[in-house]
């Protein structure tokens, strides 16, 4: 609701994706391919009045703080190019032959405005009519045009186009441009318009062949009767411009823009307002109430939440309105403002809508006058390590931050951002595909853990690769995790009491749980097992020749437990003792002197090439190093009897050798 007060949500027409299969409306990342995500029916472009809200009015801030967060920077690589900065001009066409007067458009290359050679306004553009030849006719053959367009494609084609017949005045030229429509330009993005430069732009240049309009070269370079050039060059048939770099070119250009008040410098970004609205019964109903006097008016805190009412049918209606439309002591209702009859708003919203603050909900779950309790939420967010899917980088995990920060400058949360450390996990595939049911490729875990056991699987889970990169599911490897753990049940059960200190065995001990304690905080669960392993064979050695201490066992069991947690208690308590293996205080502890390794490889380069290695002390000086690799013999070949220009040791890692 206080986003609705807020000014940030806005009632708007706009194109949609519909789904006739779903019958609702589908966000952009629902649509592969022109088709649904979930049904993979065609999917139809509409026209409906909805509910958007204004993500674009964080855009910047969205993306700086990018740079403030511990995120898998794949994760905001992928946001970054979805909120797609980019720095260029604006730049205002006066129109004539239509209603509207003017248009502006948005450019990264100022410097080929000579090349304009027509405009193209976005098919799906909520204002088309106004560009339209002031002609009933015209107008008619348009919106006919426009209404049996097929759905958006990846791929778009350019020979989809139609001329409106108005005409654009170029800023500078003052020559008359004819100005297209067509649906390779978003009517959504930016304003919706663009100034087409075929000679320097590829979509441009094939709208322009496929339509016979005219391609200019204005900055040298490439063969324009092949393809655009998209290149930097020298500025040609740009008037007092030509021979000017174009990289210079684009401030002069913006200059005189400015001096003329036709443009100047400006940064947009691909990011779109965000589309909430559902035509469908399940889901939150958006709470306004709409009144032919006041408008939209939101519903009263005191009659908040807005429930749902029982309908016998909740199926989609397939009209563009929800199943709720047709519930009319429901729907009909006093206007909160005014008094008057009005309507309830019928779409619920976006499942994403839900998602992108439940966190904010968690430590309050025992309130049920407020969302949320202000001293609670301060208490525990933001979230110090959240884990999910790469695939909501630019849904959930982008509206949780545009949330958050709506919230925040409404001063209902202290933070500004709710995740501050987040890691993507992989995805387990199965011969090279990702596991789905419409693929048919999905395993059954059950099969595995009934002739394996749940610990062998879940080790086998996590040691197919690094947790942020996921792996190729091969069920060959799992045979090694049941060995492992057979290995685990004959040590805990021979170890014998500890006896004498043993330097080495003690060493070996803080070694094993300082690298498993590392790796569980890197999320590297594969490293951190190949290490138990290494631990286990060792043991299981000793414990054949009566030589396991059971401090080491004990240790085993506590650091195997996270991974195997069944046996790791089964045999905690065999072996005597009376707590958990999993209970408060139990996770062993390390010390780092004792965790050192004793002995290092340490490479030696020649000229950045390994040329050989030393197997040195942990810790031996740079001067000794440098020392004993001058007199390895592949070494001294190479040097063959003459002193080195260079040579550069680091202790513990690498002596590098220049010639």
């Amino acid at each position: 609701m206080q986003l609705f007060k807020s000014g940030l949500a806005e009632w708007r027409e706009g194109a949609v994706n519909w789904c006739p299969s779903c019958k609702t409306v589908l966000a952009d990342e629902q649509v592969e391919q022109g088709r649904c995500e979930r049904c993979h029916s065609v999917v139809e472009t509409r026209y409906l009045r909805q509910w958007w809200l204004k993500i674009t009015r964080y855009a910047q801030q969205l993306l700086d703080a990018l740079d403030t967060l511990d995120w898998s920077e794949s994760t905001k690589i992928m946001q970054r190019n979805w909120i797609g900065r980019s720095e260029g001009a604006t730049i205002l066409f006066d129109l004539e032959g239509c209603r509207r007067k003017d248009v502006t458009v948005y450019t990264t290359r100022p410097d080929t405005l000579y090349g304009a050679t027509f405009l193209v306004i976005g098919a799906d553009h909520h204002e088309l009519d106004d560009f339209v030849l002031d002609d009933r006719e015209k107008r008619g053959a348009v919106n006919a045009w426009r209404n049996r367009l097929p759905p958006a494609t990846e791929e778009p084609d350019f020979s989809v186009g139609m001329d409106l017949g108005s005409r654009a005045v170029h800023p500078l030229t003052g020559e008359r441009l004819p100005v297209w429509v067509a649906p390779y330009v978003l009517g959504g993005y930016g304003t919706g318009a663009i100034m087409a430069v075929p000679g320097h732009d590829e979509r441009d240049w094939a709208f322009a062949r496929a339509h016979t309009l005219p391609i200019v070269q204005v900055i040298s370079g490439g063969d324009l009767k092949g393809a655009a050039y998209a290149g930097e060059g020298l500025m040609m048939n740009s008037a007092g411009f030509d021979g000017l770099p174009s990289e210079d070119g684009r401030s002069r250009v913006i200059e005189k823009l400015r001096e003329r008040r036709r443009g100047d410098a400006s940064v947009q970004y691909k990011l779109r307002d965000w589309l909430i609205s559902r035509q469908r019964y399940w889901g939150p109903p958006i709470p306004i109430i709409h009144c032919a006097k006041d408008g939209p008016v939101p519903v009263p805190e005191e009659d908040l939440p807005v429930l749902l009412p029982e309908v016998e049918d909740f199926r989609p209606t397939g009209t563009g309105t929800s199943p709720l439309a047709t519930v009319d002591e429901w729907v009909n209702v006093r206007c909160p403002k005014c008094g008057e009859a009005a309507r309830r708003e019928t779409d619920v919203s976006d499942t994403f809508l839900d998602s992108s603050w439940y966190f904010l909900r968690y430590p309050s779950t025992d309130f049920d006058d407020v969302a949320f309790d202000p001293e609670r939420t301060a208490g525990w967010l933001p979230v110090d390590m959240y884990i999910g899917g790469n695939e909501h980088a630019v849904r959930h995990l982008l509206y949780a931050r545009f949330v958050m920060r709506a919230l925040h400058d409404l001063g209902l949360v202290d933070a500004a951002e709710p995740f501050t450390r987040f890691r993507a996990h992989g995805m387990i595939i199965l011969e090279g595909a990702k596991m789905s049911k419409s693929r048919g490729n999905v395993l059954n875990p059950d099969e595995y853990i009934e002739r394996y056991g749940a610990d062998t699987f879940r080790l086998f889970m996590m040691y197919l690769g690094p947790y942020t990169a996921g792996g190729d599911f091969r069920d060959a490897g799992i045979k090694g995790m049941s060995r492992l753990l057979n290995r685990v049940w004959r040590v805990a059960q021979l170890a014998t009491s500890d006896g004498p200190h043993d330097d080495r065995k003690e060493r070996r001990r803080h070694r094993h749980i300082k690298e498993v304690d590392d790796d569980i905080a890197q999320l590297h669960y594969n490293t951190a097992i190949a290490s138990i392993n290494t631990f286990a064979v060792e043991l299981d050695q000793e414990a054949a020749a009566g030589a396991a201490r059971s401090i080491d066992a004990d240790t085993l069991l506590k650091l195997l437990a996270p991974f195997a947690p069944f046996i790791s208690e089964e045999l905690w308590e065999r072996t005597g003792h009376d707590d958990s293996v999993h209970a408060r205080g139990t996770w062993p502890a390390y010390d780092a002197e004792l965790a050192r390794p004793q002995r290092v490889t340490v490479a030696v380069t020649v000229n950045g090439k390994v040329r050989g290695q030393l197997e040195v002390d942990a810790g031996t000086a740079s001067d000794e190093l440098e020392r004993q690799a001058l007199t390895l013999p592949r070494v001294a070949a190479l040097l063959d009897g003459n002193q080195p220009r260079k040579v550069v040791a680091v202790v513990d890692r690498i002596v590098n050798i220049v010639v």
